[in-house]
């Protein structure tokens, strides 16, 4: 905490058992994803939403392999463990939050423009395009990471106790950085939340529109399934990162505040929790916006080879026809 209140050691009990419990969830869901999306039958399927999905599943699987970092930290003695923490931990950990968060935003503008440019005749409906916006992506995120964690080392100076939390570690530069960082992080979150509210709003009119024309075509029972789908994507976006978000800037600017510190902790501390939760959460996502893997889990493990050979085969001649190799089914 800072210096005003000691943080009781009940609460980080309690966050230790909890976050146990959301780790050894999210590793069993997130190992299994990663095996099902990295298996040889799912490398040879390339689609835009098998792009984002798989760089959702490793952003999601790397934050479950942080999360031991955070228990530990709660119960951690150490000097040098809570600086390794403070210095890299915590950023892994924001930094697969916030690819989250972006990935997410790309699944449901992939559903959106699915809607409008059914075709597929949009720049952005190419795995081409896919690809290069999540490696954009990632630089971007691992840039302010790795610019954050340098500015951290070379103005750290020496301990002489053990920090009870990551804010007295911070030098005065830090701190004016970790400002400048969360301000932008959560002009990103309201941008991708405001698109998905957008996205799902413009999918409920053109379902809309669609029964009031033709009320019983495949068509609209197209839309109202691609409906469905981003009004799931919406939820699980905003029970984990909405309220984390409503404190997170109260926090940074008036955590160092005595009447307010010890209070806005655990609020803070409770959020980042259920952002955590993300990763037990995904993979429901995985199960009903693709196809792919719902197919994975429902078939005879008979079958999973011949839809290897299928998979390959399509690879082929999408290779032999650039054409049609971007406009792949995404189970619309």
């Amino acid at each position: 905490m800072t210096h005003c209140d000691p943080v009781d050691t009940p609460a980080h009990l309690f966050f230790m058992l909890v976050y146990s419990l959301v780790f050894l969830v999210g590793l069993v869901l997130n190992s299994f994803t990663m095996k099902v999306y990295f298996c040889s039958a799912q490398q040879q399927i390339s689609s835009i939403l098998m792009v984002y999905l798989k760089n959702l599943a490793v952003s999601d699987f790397l934050l479950c392999l942080d999360l031991p970092f955070r228990i530990i930290n709660y119960t951690s003695t150490s000097a040098t463990f809570r600086l390794v923490y403070c210095t890299f931990g915590a950023s892994t950990f924001y930094l697969n939050t916030y690819a989250s968060i972006l990935f997410m935003g790309y699944i449901a503008a992939n559903r959106y423009l699915k809607i409008i440019h059914p075709l597929g005749n949009h720049i952005l409906q190419t795995v081409q395009a896919a690809r290069i916006i999540s490696t954009v992506t990632w630089v971007f995120l691992l840039a302010i990471v790795i610019t954050y964690v340098t500015l951290s080392l070379l103005t750290q100076e020496t301990l002489t106790n053990v920090p009870d939390t990551c804010d007295a570690l911070r030098s005065t530069q830090v701190i004016v950085f970790y400002k400048i960082i969360h301000t932008f992080s959560t002009a990103i979150f309201l941008f991708v939340f405001v698109s998905l509210v957008f996205f799902y709003y413009s999918a409920s009119r053109s379902v809309l529109l669609a029964q009031q024309r033709q009320p019983a075509s495949s068509s609209c029972k197209k839309l109202m399934k691609s409906r469905k789908k981003m009004l799931l994507l919406v939820s699980v976006f905003c029970i984990c990162f909405v309220p984390y978000h409503l404190v997170r800037l109260p926090y940074t600017f008036l955590r160092r505040w005595c009447p307010l510190s010890l209070m806005l902790y655990y609020v803070k501390e409770t959020t980042v929790l259920l952002s955590a939760l993300n990763i037990c959460l995904d993979p429901l996502i995985y199960f009903i916006v693709c196809e792919a893997f719902r197919a994975q889990l429902s078939r005879p493990h008979s079958k999973k080879a011949r839809r290897c050979s299928e998979g390959q085969l399509r690879a082929t001649n999408n290779e032999a026809s650039p054409s049609t190799s971007t406009r792949q089914t995404d189970g619309l």
